[in-house]
């Protein structure tokens, strides 16, 4: 199977990219997503909203001519109570990183925590102040519930941008490049977990990389990969800026012993989709090698509406979303510089 083999490990002739592509379209953490769509019919909001739901955090203009960033996270009761210092760990990592992913620095933190006692609550809270402590970010406060029936979190983040990386400003014939800590290994689920070997003045030096990129005009646009991997992020990409991606399968080179479509549908600790104008493809990449962070350019953008998977000269769609919506939105003109 390709999914359990590296991809360096296949001769041309054994890669069944249309396979390849329907298991990836099938896996669950890629079709958790179409809920979204369903919250953006039941709230009302959509392209025109305040903030540009389908971006990584909401984002406010400041008079200044800088922006306020709000993100918020919450998470599934398996995932909490299978490894509550993890997950306690992921509420300030993932909301570090949507900022991180806007072009903005993280300020502070809410959380919300349910759990039966303050017993079974430690370890989540641990997790929790272990990360807030590593980057470098603070608990302001939030909402506790310890007479719940079960253990859960949801963390919601503070932060500000000079100026804005967004999910909608990828163009045609931009470059795809993929930024992932290789250095790590999986620590439950699809979750790639390279975090955990890092001092934390590294892990703030490397989220300080997205606001100097976008400070520095290097990055066009851009996402956080999240739950459903570089996959579903890029599908993600492509309909909030409405553009097609062609991702080339050979260029993706996972970790060592990770076959391809699991590296494809994994959730990083450190890892960002960025879309490049093609002369600042080296420097982008030069900046995050100089972090030890593997910038792989791994696709192109182009002017349908579908994340297509080619490899050795063939090609096979992947989503089309103007045939089915994926996120629900669609793109709006930028209304910031």
């Amino acid at each position: 199977m390709v999914g359990t083999i590296a991809l360096t490990k296949l001769r041309r002739d054994q890669m069944d990219i249309s396979q390849l592509a329907s298991e990836l379209r099938l896996h669950p953490s890629i079709t958790s997503k179409l809920s979204i769509c369903d919250a953006v019919d039941g709230l009302h909001i959509g392209p025109e909203s305040v903030g540009i739901p389908g971006d990584d955090a909401a984002f406010l203009q400041r008079s200044d001519g800088g922006f306020d960033l709000l993100a918020g996270e919450g998470f599934i009761p398996s995932f909490v109570n299978d490894d509550p210092w993890f997950a306690g760990w992921c509420g300030i990592m993932v909301n570090v990183s949507d900022i991180a992913a806007m072009g903005g620095r993280a300020i502070g933190v809410v959380d919300q925590i349910w759990a039966p006692n303050a017993g079974i609550a430690k370890p989540l809270l641990t997790g929790l102040r272990d990360a807030a402590v590593a980057y470098g970010v603070s608990i302001l406060g939030g909402h506790t519930n310890f007479s719940a029936s079960e253990l859960n979190l949801a963390v919601s983040i503070f932060g500000r941008a000079d100026k804005l990386i967004t999910s909608f400003d990828a163009q045609p014939g931009d470059v795809l490049i993929a930024a992932i800590d290789h250095r790590g290994s999986y620590r439950n689920f699809d979750n790639f977990f390279a975090a955990g070997n890092r001092l934390p003045e590294e892990l703030r030096a490397d989220l300080e990389l997205l606001p100097q990129l976008a400070e520095d005009g290097l990055v066009r646009a851009g996402k956080d990969i999240s739950q459903g991997g570089m996959i579903g992020t890029a599908l993600m990409l492509a309909e909030c800026s409405g553009v097609g991606i062609d991702i080339d399968i050979a260029r993706i080179k996972p970790p060592e012993h990770i076959g391809v479509v699991r590296w494809m549908r994994s959730f990083p600790s450190f890892g960002f989709l960025l879309s490049v104008s093609p002369q600042h493809v080296i420097e982008v990449q030069r900046r995050f090698a100089e972090r030890g962070i593997t910038a792989q350019a791994i696709g192109s953008i182009n002017q349908n509406t579908s994340i297509d998977l080619s490899f050795d000269g063939r090609s096979t769609p992947f989503w089309n979303y103007q045939e089915t919506a994926y996120l629900g939105l669609g793109k709006r003109e930028a209304c910031y510089a």
